[in-house]
């Protein structure tokens, strides 16, 4: 490690230790935290895989049975996808030719949709006689995307069958934030696909639901040749090309046979283990609709499907054995059981030989009709000048190509209209559409403050609170009354994103004088005292609250929501605690924080005034600069069909205005 790492880290450390120990002397809380907050948020998911997999063994019960729940998946999955782009015309080209060993590959370039340009190569057996099966290949997370050859590719086509590798975004000629010259702003793919997907988030897409639509519109492509035979398309892919695999076997009922690599898992497993993955391999709700990985290879049943992993692979083994199980019994209740097949080795994150020649025996059998999947052995090969592009990158290449953040941008500018109606309804109508986005039916009024400990310091009292509210993740409350305070003293309640310790230890510093003012200083969930721990949230994801904000939006409850509803319990407790209560309220909010009382302010007029610092003002930001840090906290999913924050500042009437 260089010394300024090691001096970097020594001073992280230091500032660490002191944050704590100021959280250690400002708590009001009856338990030590550490890991509660993200214990808390896996319940859901833990209740959601349950009520799942309750219905999964029902449906075990007959055929009839399990091609009902098949049919369901499939037809929640495809909602939860969302609306994708127009279908157009692909103006495919192919833009150049390089000879393999036994292989042709050609350089193509297609428009999945107008001005979002694709490029891919396609592997072709040197000899082709008729039409040709071939399978799509997904490239796992790396910045050279397709690269200068793929041995995989190149196997199967020198086995008979074509192959398309795609680049997908963020990868390859595909990058989105890139400089002049073509240089990647971020560290690597899985941070770029973490930034970009909160703009089609925000939307009501997701980055693996645009993928999916760039890989189905591949297929359109291989169907619009005259040597590939349209009835026998696979496909397959290895890690994060694994995961696109998933999802393109799942909701394209064209591909006929699948091989999913090191993805296959239990992603509830891997949530409690490990947390999230990146950006792309995952879409709001899955476990609110109860889809687990297992399910999406349900959803091509009875068709054959490979899972490949390995057994010390960081995707947890024990999950894809579980997984694997789940899928050979659907498959048996079919009558399908020899399609579904399972094959591992001694290795980790990796497609040893081995693995790659059981993938090739198995696309020989499934899409040649090769009862025995004999496998011929190859050259591994890479060419050289394997671009599509003459720059290197689509987006610099062409006049009318859109980046994503372009895309998106314009997506919010055509919802305009329909974010004007939807704030044009009665208040009622919009709280209820609000609460709804949120993840909440309604706001639990069901809650009891519990004392944990009151002294009497020079001119204050302080009280500290926990706030329990029914099912909830209890509210830490720190209330001051200056001895100065008279009936008509008002309640200020401080939310930070640094946590309640630092606005306390910096207000015991300074020893103002007080002007009567009573202030309650508190912690909404995942802030100061209830923050996670800092080494689960990795920081190439530019997010110190990753791990909640994903698993929450998996379960289907965006952290702004639940924050909310933290909020709403300090309100019911500064509205009837005998010291607090009759007082106006009103609030100092920054950061994260903000984004909260903004929504509450529209929800409970009881807020009577916020002022609001270092706060997003708009949702546009994130689509347009999506270099920046701790965004997911702020998402709530298909917000901007519906509101932006300008919005809410209107419909607040004025009760919220920021400061900076």
């Amino acid at each position: 490690m260089m010394q300024g790492n090691r001096i970097f880290l020594s001073i992280a450390a230091v500032l660490t230790g002191t944050v704590a120990c100021a959280q250690g002397s400002y708590t009001a809380l009856k338990f030590k935290t550490a890991t509660s907050l993200y214990n808390y948020e896996m319940l859901p998911v833990h209740t959601q895989n349950y009520e799942r997999q309750q219905v999964f063994e029902k449906a075990c019960q007959s055929k009839a049975a399990m091609l009902q729940y098949v049919s369901q998946l499939r037809s929640r999955f495809t909602q939860l996808a969302g609306e994708l782009p127009q279908r157009g015309k692909l103006s495919a080209q192919v833009v150049g030719k390089v000879k393999g060993i036994g292989f042709i590959v050609e350089k193509i370039v297609f428009q999945s949709t107008p001005g979002r340009y694709v490029t891919a190569h396609l592997y072709l057996p040197e000899k082709v006689h008729g039409k040709i099966p071939a399978c799509i290949e997904m490239c796992g997370h790396g910045l050279d995307g397709k690269g200068t050859g793929s041995g995989s590719a190149e196997q199967l086509a020198v086995n008979g069958i074509a192959v398309l590798v795609v680049d997908p975004f963020s990868q390859g000629e595909r990058q989105q934030t890139i400089d002049a010259q073509g240089k990647n702003l971020t560290r690597g793919v899985t941070t770029e696909h973490t930034l970009i997907a909160p703009g089609f988030l925000l939307l009501g897409s997701s980055l693996a639901a645009q993928e999916f639509f760039d890989n189905s519109r591949a297929i359109d492509y291989l169907l619009s040749r005259k040597d590939i035979d349209g009835d026998r398309i696979g496909c397959y892919g290895f890690s994060g090309g694994g995961t696109q695999s998933a999802y393109l076997a799942a909701l394209d009922d064209r591909v006929k046979a699948s091989c999913v690599g090191l993805f296959f898992s239990s992603r509830e497993r891997t949530l409690e283990i490990q947390g999230p993955s990146d950006g792309c391999q995952w879409i709001p709700a899955e476990g609110r609709e109860h889809i687990e990985i297992a399910d999406m290879a349900m959803m091509n049943a009875p068709k054959p499907f490979l899972i490949l992993d390995g057994r010390f692979d960081f995707v947890d083994h024990w999950g894809a054995l579980r997984g694997y199980e789940e899928v050979k019994r659907c498959y048996s209740v079919l009558g399908a059981a020899e399609a579904v097949e399972q094959f591992y080795t001694d290795d980790g994150h990796a497609i040893p030989q081995p693995s790659q020649d059981k993938m090739v025996s198995f696309f020989r059998k499934a899409l040649l009709g090769d009862v025995k999947g004999e496998v011929k052995p190859y050259t591994y090969w890479h060419g050289n000048d394997m671009r599509c592009t003459k720059s290197g990158q689509v987006n610099l290449e062409y006049q009318d190509a859109l980046s994503t953040m372009q895309e998106c941008e314009a997506q919010m500018d055509r919802l305009a209209d329909q974010r004007k109606a939807f704030c044009s309804q009665s208040i009622e109508q919009v709280k209820v559409g609000i609460l709804r986005l949120l993840g909440l039916t309604e706001l639990n009024d069901q809650w009891q403050a519990i004392e944990t400990r009151h002294e009497m310091q020079r001119d204050v009292e302080e009280y500290r609170y926990q706030l329990n509210c029914e099912g909830q993740y209890p509210v830490p409350v720190i209330v001051r009354i200056p001895s100065v305070a008279t009936k008509q003293s008002n309640v200020c309640i401080h939310l930070t994103d640094a946590g309640k310790a630092s606005l306390l230890l910096e207000t015991d510093r300074r020893d103002a004088v007080s002007d009567g003012t009573i202030h309650v200083y508190a912690d909404l969930r995942g802030f100061g005292e209830t923050s996670d721990i800092f080494e689960y949230n990795l920081s190439k994801y530019w997010n110190t609250q990753y791990r909640s904000a994903i698993t929450a939006l998996h379960a289907g409850k965006p952290l702004v929501g639940q924050r909310v509803q933290d909020l709403r319990t300090l309100l019911n407790f500064c509205a009837t605690n005998t010291l607090l209560k009759g007082r106006k309220i009103v609030v100092q909010a920054d950061g994260m924080n903000a984004v909260v009382v903004m929504h509450a302010a529209v929800l409970d007029e009881r807020l009577a005034a916020a002022k609001l610092t270092r706060t997003l003002k708009t949702w546009r930001s994130y689509i347009q600069q999506p270099l920046q840090h701790d965004m997911m906290p702020n998402v709530i999913p298909g917000v901007l069909c519906c509101y932006d924050i300008p919005d809410l500042l209107v419909l607040a009437q004025g009760r919220v205005i920021i400061e900076d």
